[in-house]
Protein backbone atom coordinates (compact mmCIF):
# COMPACT_ATOMS: atom_id res chain seq x y z
CA UNK A 1 0.00 0.00 0.00
CA UNK A 2 1.42 3.66 -0.93
CA UNK A 3 2.23 5.75 2.13
CA UNK A 4 0.68 8.83 3.07
CA UNK A 5 3.26 11.06 1.46
CA UNK A 6 2.84 8.75 -1.82
CA UNK A 7 -0.24 8.98 -2.12
CA UNK A 8 -0.96 13.17 -1.28
CA UNK A 9 2.30 13.70 -3.64
CA UNK A 10 0.68 12.02 -6.34
CA UNK A 11 -2.73 13.96 -5.97
CA UNK A 12 -0.65 17.12 -5.66
CA UNK A 13 1.18 16.72 -8.67
CA UNK A 14 -1.95 17.28 -10.72
CA UNK A 15 -2.58 20.79 -8.45
CA UNK A 16 -0.19 22.89 -8.46
CA UNK A 17 -2.01 26.01 -9.26
CA UNK A 18 -4.01 27.32 -5.98
CA UNK A 19 -6.72 28.53 -7.69
CA UNK A 20 -7.73 25.39 -8.76
CA UNK A 21 -6.89 23.91 -5.04
CA UNK A 22 -9.47 26.67 -4.18
CA UNK A 23 -12.03 25.80 -6.53
CA UNK A 24 -11.63 21.77 -4.46
CA UNK A 25 -11.63 23.49 -1.33
CA UNK A 26 -15.24 24.06 -2.67
CA UNK A 27 -16.25 21.51 -4.93
CA UNK A 28 -15.03 18.36 -2.71
CA UNK A 29 -16.82 18.79 -0.12
CA UNK A 30 -20.09 19.87 -1.71
CA UNK A 31 -19.51 16.54 -3.91
CA UNK A 32 -18.52 14.71 -0.37
CA UNK A 33 -21.75 16.15 1.39
CA UNK A 34 -23.45 15.06 -1.55
CA UNK A 35 -22.48 11.47 -1.73
CA UNK A 36 -23.73 11.65 2.14
CA UNK A 37 -27.23 12.67 1.19
CA UNK A 38 -27.71 10.35 -1.91
CA UNK A 39 -26.46 7.54 -0.25
CA UNK A 40 -28.34 7.92 2.86
CA UNK A 41 -31.89 6.68 1.25
CA UNK A 42 -32.31 3.89 1.86
CA UNK A 43 -31.36 3.22 5.38
CA UNK A 44 -32.89 1.14 8.30
CA UNK A 45 -32.32 -0.35 12.00
CA UNK A 46 -33.52 -3.60 10.70
CA UNK A 47 -35.42 -3.68 13.64
CA UNK A 48 -32.91 -4.46 16.05
CA UNK A 49 -30.24 -1.59 15.80
CA UNK A 50 -29.92 1.43 17.97
CA UNK A 51 -28.95 3.09 15.11
CA UNK A 52 -29.75 3.42 11.52
CA UNK A 53 -27.41 1.77 8.43
CA UNK A 54 -27.02 2.80 5.10
CA UNK A 55 -25.33 2.75 2.28
CA UNK A 56 -23.49 6.39 2.89
CA UNK A 57 -22.17 4.83 6.54
CA UNK A 58 -20.81 1.98 4.96
CA UNK A 59 -19.01 3.74 2.54
CA UNK A 60 -17.46 6.45 4.75
CA UNK A 61 -16.64 3.58 7.46
CA UNK A 62 -15.00 1.98 4.92
CA UNK A 63 -13.11 5.10 3.78
CA UNK A 64 -12.28 6.07 7.18
CA UNK A 65 -10.10 2.97 7.73
CA UNK A 66 -8.30 3.79 4.61
CA UNK A 67 -7.64 6.85 5.48
CA UNK A 68 -6.49 5.64 9.42
CA UNK A 69 -4.31 3.22 7.63
CA UNK A 70 -2.27 6.45 6.16
CA UNK A 71 -2.52 8.57 8.97
CA UNK A 72 -4.50 8.40 12.13
CA UNK A 73 -4.58 12.28 12.83
CA UNK A 74 -6.00 12.76 9.82
CA UNK A 75 -7.67 9.58 9.61
CA UNK A 76 -9.76 10.85 12.74
CA UNK A 77 -10.07 14.28 11.22
CA UNK A 78 -12.20 13.25 8.26
CA UNK A 79 -14.16 10.55 10.55
CA UNK A 80 -15.17 13.75 12.07
CA UNK A 81 -15.90 15.46 8.78
CA UNK A 82 -17.77 12.23 7.26
CA UNK A 83 -19.96 11.70 10.82
CA UNK A 84 -21.43 15.63 9.60
CA UNK A 85 -21.63 14.96 6.22
CA UNK A 86 -24.07 11.66 7.09
CA UNK A 87 -25.77 13.17 9.95
CA UNK A 88 -26.98 15.46 7.13
CA UNK A 89 -27.29 13.06 4.61
CA UNK A 90 -29.62 11.10 6.76
CA UNK A 91 -31.34 14.38 7.99
CA UNK A 92 -31.99 15.08 4.23
CA UNK A 93 -32.90 11.25 3.72
CA UNK A 94 -35.57 11.82 5.93
CA UNK A 95 -37.30 14.91 4.37
CA UNK A 96 -39.08 14.80 1.05
CA UNK A 97 -38.22 12.54 -1.79
CA UNK A 98 -37.96 15.94 -3.99
CA UNK A 99 -35.72 17.40 -1.03
CA UNK A 100 -33.41 14.82 -0.90
CA UNK A 101 -32.70 14.11 -4.24
CA UNK A 102 -32.90 17.78 -4.86
CA UNK A 103 -30.20 18.66 -2.31
CA UNK A 104 -27.77 15.96 -3.49
CA UNK A 105 -28.45 15.86 -7.21
CA UNK A 106 -27.27 20.22 -7.14
CA UNK A 107 -24.66 19.76 -4.50
CA UNK A 108 -22.79 16.55 -6.76
CA UNK A 109 -23.33 18.46 -10.20
CA UNK A 110 -22.17 22.17 -8.47
CA UNK A 111 -19.28 20.55 -6.99
CA UNK A 112 -17.95 18.64 -10.34
CA UNK A 113 -18.61 22.16 -11.65
CA UNK A 114 -16.11 23.59 -9.38
CA UNK A 115 -13.53 20.60 -9.86
CA UNK A 116 -13.76 20.59 -14.01
CA UNK A 117 -13.94 24.51 -14.18
CA UNK A 118 -10.80 24.42 -11.64
CA UNK A 119 -8.77 22.06 -13.84
CA UNK A 120 -9.54 23.75 -17.55
CA UNK A 121 -9.48 27.77 -16.37
CA UNK A 122 -6.29 27.25 -13.98
CA UNK A 123 -4.47 24.14 -14.05
CA UNK A 124 -4.25 23.09 -17.59
CA UNK A 125 -4.45 19.14 -16.66
CA UNK A 126 -6.56 16.67 -16.14
CA UNK A 127 -8.21 15.80 -12.84
CA UNK A 128 -6.22 12.91 -11.10
CA UNK A 129 -9.18 10.58 -10.82
CA UNK A 130 -8.40 10.54 -14.88
CA UNK A 131 -5.61 8.54 -14.30
CA UNK A 132 -5.98 6.33 -11.01
CA UNK A 133 -9.66 6.29 -9.71
CA UNK A 134 -7.92 5.91 -5.86
CA UNK A 135 -7.89 10.26 -6.62
CA UNK A 136 -11.61 10.38 -5.96
CA UNK A 137 -10.54 8.91 -2.44
CA UNK A 138 -7.64 10.81 -1.61
CA UNK A 139 -9.18 14.37 -2.96
CA UNK A 140 -11.19 15.11 0.03
CA UNK A 141 -7.88 14.03 1.90
CA UNK A 142 -5.86 15.87 0.13
CA UNK A 143 -8.24 19.01 0.75
CA UNK A 144 -7.69 18.68 4.51
CA UNK A 145 -4.39 18.59 4.59
CA UNK A 146 -3.54 21.85 2.59
CA UNK A 147 -6.34 23.40 5.12
CA UNK A 148 -4.10 22.08 7.58
CA UNK A 149 -1.06 22.79 6.48
CA UNK A 150 -2.03 26.39 5.68
CA UNK A 151 -2.43 26.52 9.67
CA UNK A 152 1.10 25.65 9.90
CA UNK A 153 0.40 21.61 10.72
CA UNK A 154 3.66 19.17 9.90
CA UNK A 155 5.90 21.43 7.51
CA UNK A 156 8.03 18.14 6.69
CA UNK A 157 4.62 16.68 5.00
CA UNK A 158 4.04 19.42 3.22
CA UNK A 159 8.14 19.76 2.55
CA UNK A 160 7.63 16.42 1.30
CA UNK A 161 4.85 16.45 -0.62
CA UNK A 162 6.14 19.45 -2.53
CA UNK A 163 9.35 17.55 -3.25
CA UNK A 164 7.56 15.31 -5.19
CA UNK A 165 5.16 17.38 -7.35
CA UNK A 166 6.41 20.93 -6.85
CA UNK A 167 5.34 23.70 -4.55
CA UNK A 168 2.02 25.45 -5.60
CA UNK A 169 2.28 28.12 -7.52
CA UNK A 170 -0.18 30.71 -9.48
CA UNK A 171 -1.29 30.14 -13.11
CA UNK A 172 1.03 27.27 -13.48
CA UNK A 173 0.71 25.98 -17.33
CA UNK A 174 0.73 22.36 -17.76
CA UNK A 175 0.42 19.93 -20.60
Amino acid sequence: MKTLTDQLSHYAAYHRDRRNIATHFIGIPMIVLAVAILLSRPSSTFGVLPFVVSPAWALFIGATLYYLRLDISLGLAMAAFSAVCVSIGEWAAHRSFALWLASGTALFVVGWVFQFVGHAAYEHRKPAFADDLIGLLIGPLFVLAEALFGLGWRPGLRAAIEKHSDPTVINARRG
